[in-house]
């Protein structure tokens, strides 16, 4: 679940967060005794913001997060931490948005993004690791020329995997 909002560079539009979702494999990868290792995912993830009174913003993602991994704990209940950017690429959703109360400029969504992660969750027995996880985009997702407006996703996602 993805509960995703924007940050303007500006106080144009008043906004809500939305509501979404990502899903997709991910794959671990860790070194054996340290509790050290990378993970990486491929996922459909869907980010925006909700306008007041208006029709909510979401764009549909193709993320690729690759994140340095830190285990500790017993083996049958270990927390763990994970930091690391990420690529995005826009693949639905529309690409311009009318700006409300303004009738000169639209926002525009860019096709490409990117960002860090940062999250922390717990793994049982091995296999199933429960986190939330929190992205902070840092290039600029939507623009607005005339006004110029810049506007970088940030999202919140708790997460669930099931490990082979």
């Amino acid at each position: 679940v993805n509960i995703s909002s924007v940050h303007f560079n500006q106080k144009l539009l008043s906004h809500d967060n939305v509501t979404g979702f990502n899903v997709g494999p991910m794959m671990e990868i860790m070194a054996p005794y340290t509790g050290l290792g990378v993970d990486f995912a491929l996922l459909y993830s869907q980010k925006g913001m909700g306008l007041r009174r208006e029709k909510d913003i979401k764009n549909d993602y193709l993320e690729l997060p690759v994140n340095l991994k830190w285990k500790f704990g017993l083996p049958i209940l270990k927390i763990y931490t994970n930091v690391g950017p990420y690529v995005n690429f826009r693949i639905g959703g529309d690409k311009f948005w009318s700006i409300p109360g303004n009738t000169l400029d639209q926002l525009k969504s860019k096709n490409f993004g990117a960002g860090m992660n940062f999250g922390a969750g717990v793994e049982v027995i091995k296999h199933v690791q429960v986190g939330l996880n929190y992205t902070l985009g840092l290039t600029d997702d939507y623009t607005a020329s005339k006004l110029d407006l810049k506007a970088k996703n940030r999202c919140w996602t708790f997460q669930a995997a099931i490990l082979f």
